[in-house]
């Protein structure tokens, strides 16, 4: 009798149709996590339950030459266990040197290593990327041949897999992959798909179910049924819903895309931004590009060059470096002309709408010279703002435009917020956004003893997105967006070339009652005044419909968007008393950042922080549209724990009897 195959049980709901009874989000089933390897026991804590829900992980050196590494919860932990994607050789094989000792409720362990080059080689820089089983994203099964056609395999994945990848761990053979439009290719090899395998051994698209595969076992064929030999199998899912609120929310895409005949080039439709991929030409010859937005897949100004590895090589990172970015919808891809290439994508997180401040949003005062200078945030950093206290430039860095420094070093693009100059690049490392819970600044503002600031924004629904395009020349163009809500405040930058800082808020609705029809300028203090012509109509949860210059042909832009997100942020409007008031945000320790900008009348744009100091005495200001050095002598604001409160001293451009103020406040 066959053995049965091992999986993890599926777990499903009153509801029917795959609806979870308890919503799932895909930072809770994905994670990619940059880290260094010290040699020793290696902690790394991602979130991910791996010893309660099983899954995979997947491993590789960045800094240096060696074999990917690949375990799962199946088939165990320990030095024979580790599977090499650039390889044909059995589990194992690199035993000294591959070593994870265990899967943990929010991550896994990584064991000693004699090498500098493995997955926890001593100060090599490290990448990993978990998946968690779980239906209708990701699923792992392992089984023992019987050399018959027909053994079923029970999956859980809920859905029919649209990507199937499989390894034979008892002895050396190709990883074979094969999806739904019977792309036949080998995960540790260039070459082109095979088309249709019905020779190979394969477990082909038309003997697979929502709940089993079926071997096949041509002419004896040892690829995945040879009598005796084990195997593990990689189930992906393909738009099948089952994410987000309502579980109709897609988290991973598996399909092809066949480039121009002129550029080279593809975007492709996802309907949302992915953070992961695996691309390969089907058509042609070509390595297996792994990109992520950890490592870097920057939009540099309608271009990319994405941070690049390979599943079926060795080598470090940046031996190829794919033309490819992220949209708010899916991604763009250029390299050969007129080929179809196959990909695996998945969506960029968190999905889940935050419920503490710290969680998105974090700032640090430092007067620390040390360079490289670490700013511990505790999440991935997507914007930041950093500045001198004293006189300085306000500089805007962010993950999108580029501002990640790979193993190989790269440039970083940075923006002013009190000027009208196109994007500029630092030609040394600037900020580094390659971490999970830090900011590390390189050479900007780093070595120098001077005080400075670093806010730190981290993208998630209806708090905070970013947005990077290209223009078109033609109008109405729409922006499509993932803030998931409508924006209450929408800060808009010309990067190609000099321009203002344009801004739209929610709260001011005057002198055009239509929000959207009213503007402002970062860079200067010009009051809210009408603006009929640039959005032409209001702007959705879901896009920005801008007009014709906000879409100059082949000019590139940025557009921030923030939302009031309870308990979170706060963007909203005050009448001013001349007075003491407290501003209520919605909020229960006070607001930790607040931006203040009178609406009718020619003032800067406040900045206030708690860590510099908002407290019962004077608190330090800067402005975003100077370079001017902080105040620091004023009592303007106080604190509140339900946001914050302007003191009596406050001037007529912070509290002016009867006029109307702007503000945005963080918790």
């Amino acid at each position: 009798m066959p053995l049965q195959a091992t999986s993890g049980a599926a777990s499903y709901d009153a509801f029917g149709g795959g609806v979870p009874a308890v919503p799932n989000y895909i930072e809770d089933v994905f994670s990619t996590y940059l880290y260094t390897g010290n040699g020793t026991t290696n902690v790394i804590t991602n979130n991910i339950d791996l010893s309660g829900k099983g899954g995979m992980v997947w491993m590789k050196s960045r800094s240096n030459t060696f074999f990917h590494g690949v375990y799962d919860t199946l088939r165990g932990t320990g030095t024979s266990t580790s599977l090499y994607t650039n390889t044909t050789e059995a589990q194992g094989t690199n035993s000294t040197n591959q070593n994870l000792t265990a899967f943990n409720a929010d991550g896994f362990t990584l064991g000693a290593t004699s090498s500098t080059n493995a997955i926890n080689g001593s100060g090599g820089s490290m990448c990993s990327w978990t998946f968690r089983k779980q239906p209708k994203f990701f699923d792992v099964v392992t089984w023992t041949g019987t050399g018959v056609d027909g053994q079923v395999i029970p999956h859980s994945l809920g859905v029919k897999p649209a990507v199937i990848i499989v390894k034979r761990t008892d002895t050396t053979s190709n990883w074979q992959y094969n999806d739904a439009n019977d792309f036949y290719l080998l995960l540790n090899s260039t070459d082109a798909s095979a088309g249709a395998n019905r020779n190979g051994g394969w477990i082909p698209q038309y003997n697979t179910t929502a709940t089993t595969l079926t071997t096949q076992n041509y002419s004896g064929n040892s690829n995945v049924n040879a009598s005796g030999g084990t195997y593990v199998a990689y189930l992906f899912a393909h738009n099948a819903g089952g994410f987000g609120l309502t579980g109709t929310d897609n988290v991973i895409s598996c399909g092809s895309f066949t480039t121009s005949g002129g550029g080279g080039d593809a975007t492709v439709d996802l309907g949302y931004e992915p953070q992961w991929l695996l691309v390969k030409s089907a058509s042609g010859t070509s390595g297996w590009d792994l990109i992520d937005n950890m490592r870097g897949m920057p939009n540099l100004g309608g271009y990319g060059t994405a941070v690049g590895l390979e599943a079926n090589n060795s080598n470090a990172e940046g031996s190829r470096n794919p033309n490819c970015f992220p949209t708010a919808t899916g991604f763009y891809y250029a390299r050969a002309a007129s080929t179809t290439y196959i990909y695996i994508a998945i969506r960029r997180g968190p999905m889940k709408v935050p419920t503490s401040g710290t969680s998105v949003f974090s700032q640090t005062l430092t007067s620390s010279n040390a360079n490289p200078l670490t700013i511990t945030t505790n999440f991935p950093v997507d914007m930041t703002i950093n500045r001198y206290t004293g006189e300085s430039s306000n500089y805007v860095f962010d993950r999108l435009r580029g501002a990640n420094a790979s193993a190989v070093g790269t440039t970083a693009t940075y923006l002013k917020t009190e000027a009208t100059s196109a994007e500029a690049v630092i030609g040394t490392i600037g900020d580094n956004m390659q971490s999970n819970t830090t900011l590390i600044d390189r050479s900007l503002l780093a070595g120098t003893s001077d005080p400075k600031i670093y806010y730190s924004f981290r993208r998630a629904p209806s708090f905070f997105d970013e947005v990077c395009y290209t223009g078109t020349g033609s109008y109405p163009f729409t922006i499509n967006h993932n803030l998931g809500v409508i924006p209450d405040l929408i800060i808009i930058k010309k990067r190609s070339s000099s321009e203002n800082w344009w801004v739209y808020a929610k709260p001011v609705v005057s002198p055009n009652a239509n929000w959207y029809q009213n503007y402002a300028i970062l860079n200067d203090t010009v009051y809210f005044q009408s603006d009929t012509t640039s959005f032409t109509s209001s702007p959705t949860s879901t896009t920005i419909p801008v007009a014709s210059y906000y879409s100059t042909s082949a000019q590139t832009y940025v557009a921030y968007l923030f939302a009031t997100c309870a308990g979170v942020s706060k963007v909203g409007s005050y009448t001013g008393t001349g007075t003491t008031q407290q501003i209520d945000c919605g909020f229960t320790s006070g607001a930790r950042f607040v931006l203040i900008k009178r609406v009718a009348a020619a003032e800067s744009w406040y900045v206030w922080d708690s860590a510099r100091g908002i407290i019962a005495g004077n608190d330090p200001y800067l402005l975003l549209n100077s370079t001017a050095a902080e105040v620091t002598n004023t009592d303007y604001i106080d604190t509140y724990s339900a946001g914050f409160e302007l003191s009596s001293t406050a001037p007529s451009n912070i509290n002016a009897s009867g006029a109307t103020f702007l503000f945005l406040a963080i918790a």
